[in-house]
C-alpha cells in the first residue's frame, strides 16, 4: 500500500490516478496510522513553502514523516514536497523545513529571457546513478512548475539536474528517502516509468534521519 500524504497541498488526485493508472494499492490519507503503516509514502505539494510547513505542523504531521525516513520505508516527495525535506526557502524567511536532507531552496533569478514561474517541459541530466531513473536515458523531458529551486549541500545525492536560469537540482536520492522537483504524474510515459521504479522499492534496512541530527 502506497500512502499519498493529504495536508491540503494540492495535486494529490493526480498522484493518485497516475499510481492507480499502475496497477498500484493507493490511498491518501493524513492518519498517523496509515502513513506509519504503509509500504510506501508520497508527500505531493504545490504553494507556498511557509503555508505548507504549517500544514504540516497543525495536522501533526512533522515528527510522523521523520519517522518514516528514518525507520527506512520508501519516501518520494513531489514538487513542494521535495521542497520541504530540506532546511529552508527564500519563499518564507525564517521557517524550518522538515530538515531531513541538507540544502536550500532558491529563488529562480530573474533574467530577460526567462519566464518565472519555470512552467513547463525541461530535459534532464543524471550527475549521479539513482534508482529512480533506472531504465530512462539521460535527456529525456519532464514537467516543471516552480519559482524556487533546490541547491543541495551535498551534490553527491543529486540523482537528476536541469538548467533553467541556474542549475536546478531536479531530483535526489539518500537512503529511503527520494524527491523530484518536477511532477512525474504529469510527465508522460517517463514520469510513469518514474513511478513505477518507486513503487517496486523494497524498504532499507537503515532509514535517513534529520540533516541536523546526523550534524
Amino acid at each position: 500500500m502506497i500512502t499519498i500524504i493529504d495536508y491540503d497541498a494540492g495535486n494529490m488526485k493526480s498522484v493518485e490516478k497516475a499510481l492507480l493508472h499502475l496497477g498500484e494499492d493507493v490511498r491518501v490519507s493524513r492518519r498517523a496510522q496509515d502513513i506509519l503503516q504503509a509500504d510506501k509514502v508520497i508527500l505531493p505539494g504545490v504553494g507556498n513553502f511557509g503555508s505548507a510547513m504549517e500544514k504540516l505542523r497543525e495536522y501533526g504531521l512533522i515528527e510522523i514523516i521523520r519517522q518514516v525516513c528514518e525507520e527506512g520505508t520508501p519516501f518520494l516527495g513531489i514538487c513542494l514536497g521535495l521542497q520541504l525535506l530540506f532546511e529552508e526557502s527564500e519563499e518564507s524567511p525564517g521557517v524550518k523545513g522538515l530538515e531531513i536532507l541538507p540544502g536550500k531552496i532558491l529563488r529562480i533569478p530573474k533574467a530577460p529571457d526567462l519566464k518565472i514561474p519555470h512552467m513547463g517541459w525541461n530535459s534532464l541530466d543524471f550527475p549521479n546513478e539513482g534508482r529512480l531513473f533506472q531504465g530512462i536515458s539521460e535527456g529525456g523531458y519532464v514537467y516543471f512548475v516552480h519559482s524556487y529551486y533546490l541547491k543541495a549541500a551535498d551534490e553527491s545525492i543529486v540523482t537528476a539536474a536541469a538548467d533553467y536560469g541556474a542549475r536546478v537540482h531536479a531530483s535526489v536520492e539518500k537512503g529511503n528517502v527520494f524527491a523530484c522537483q518536477f511532477h512525474p504524474e504529469k510527465s508522460g510515459e517517463l514520469g510513469l516509468k518514474i513511478l513505477e521504479n518507486f513503487a517496486r522499492l523494497q524498504k532499507s534496512r537503515e532509514g535517513v534521519r534529520g540533516c541536523l541530527q546526523n550534524g
